[in-house]
């Protein structure tokens, strides 16, 4: 951690050190209630893999949350172009030729 800075909160890196401690933990463990070097390793491996693959699916998640929040941030923001042919400021309608001068009509 930086000094100075916030600790940035990350639910899927918790699950993943969690899950890491686990694979660590459980083989010892069983092999202190009496399974096998070899079936320890059996299950440490397949703690692994599962791990693996759930931190996997859990960035691939997060990463297409972030997406679907930024699609949604700009989709909120207020468009600076306005169109291929409109025009800002008052007065200025399409086809509206006010030359300042007395019309015809007058």
């Amino acid at each position: 951690m930086h000094p100075g800075r916030h600790p940035h909160h990350d639910p899927a890196g918790d699950v993943v050190r969690w899950a890491a401690f686990s694979c660590l933990l459980v083989p010892v463990v069983l092999v202190v209630y009496g399974t096998s070097f070899g079936g320890a390793a059996v299950a440490t491996l397949g703690l692994a893999a599962v791990t693996a693959a759930c931190r996997v699916l859990l960035r691939h998640s997060e990463k297409v949350e972030r997406a679907a929040a930024r699609v949604l941030a700009e989709d909120r923001l207020p468009s600076a172009h306005r169109g291929r042919h409109s025009r800002g400021g008052a007065g200025t309608h399409r086809g509206c030729h006010a030359s300042g001068g007395f019309s015809p009509h007058d």
